[in-house]
Parts: structure tokens; C-alpha cells; sequence
């Protein structure tokens, strides 16, 4: 995961700066000290999973992590969707990432402590909800990022 996180900071910089060894270094340092939180914030998504336009809980607990940070936050986007928007200390290019919050209509089949009991109503039908795709991962890898680049926002490109 601290791989993925790195990558995805470095591919939010200027190319130049993400060749930079000390920028790298401090990445890997901020991205180490978020994993625990990384994780906890995946099984939490996980375990309370939404179906699409149905993402009130989990879109709540990104804006709330964005707007902690200092990031500006815009909600309901497209019903439940969230918009964060940090502006840099630098001029030049700007980058967009984005996660998925939707969970699927699937029952979730293992024992671990963080699996999914959530049921919903989907096609007129009771359904178990989980998600099965990653999205969970995408949700808490992409708020570290944030709290990444938002304790690096004065090397950052401004809009």
C-alpha cells in the first residue's frame, strides 16, 4: 500500500520534482506514518459498505478527513459525491485523482472482523452489500494521499 501511496503522490507533482531523491524520501517517511490509519480507514469502508448514490456515511467521512486538512470541500456531487480541491504554493499544472465509493449487491462469504454484514434493498430485492472490487482501498489510499499533499502544499502547483 505505501507503494501504491507514494505513486500516486509522485504522479501528482511535476515531473521533475518526482525525480527529486529528498522529495521521495520524505513521501516514503508520511507515507509510512499513514498506514496504520490507511487500514483502519479501508476495513471501516469495508465493513460498512453503500450501494451507488447511496453513499451518505462514507462520503461524510471524506469530507470530514478533507476539511480537516484545510482542504476545500464541496458535497453532492452527483448525489453523494465529493470534491476536494487543495491549491499549492507553486504556479503550474494541476493534477485530478479520484476514488470510487460505490459498493456492489454481493453477500460477503469470509470470517474476518471487518467483513461485511450490510444488507440493502437492490432491484426490489434484500441483498447483502460489500465491496468486492477495491473501492474501500481506492477511499482510504487516495484520503492519504490527501493528507499527503496537504502537508506539502507549499512545494505544490496552484490552480
Amino acid at each position: 500500500m505505501k507503494k501504491l501511496l507514494t505513486l500516486l503522490f509522485c504522479l501528482s507533482v511535476l515531473h521533475g520534482m518526482a525525480q527529486n531523491t529528498p522529495l521521495r524520501k520524505i513521501v516514503s517517511v508520511k507515507a509510512d506514518a499513514l498506514q496504520s490509519k490507511i487500514v483502519a480507514w479501508r476495513r471501516d469502508f469495508h465493513e460498512h459498505p453503500e450501494l451507488g448514490n447511496r453513499e451518505v456515511r462514507t462520503s461524510g467521512i471524506i469530507a470530514k478527513h478533507l476539511q480537516s486538512l484545510g482542504i476545500e470541500v464541496q458535497t453532492g456531487i452527483a448525489t453523494t459525491g465529493v470534491v476536494g480541491i487543495l491549491k499549492g504554493g507553486q504556479p503550474g499544472p494541476v493534477v485530478a485523482l479520484r476514488a470510487d465509493m460505490d459498493a456492489l449487491p454481493v453477500t460477503e462469504r469470509v470470517d474476518l472482523p471487518f467483513a461485511s454484514k450490510v444488507k440493502a434493498q437492490y432491484n426490489g430485492q434484500e441483498v447483502g452489500v460489500m465491496h468486492a472490487c477495491g473501492h474501500d482501498s481506492h477511499m482510504a489510499i487516495l484520503m492519504g494521499v490527501a493528507e499527503v499533499l496537504s502537508s506539502m502544499g507549499g512545494i505544490l502547483n496552484s490552480i
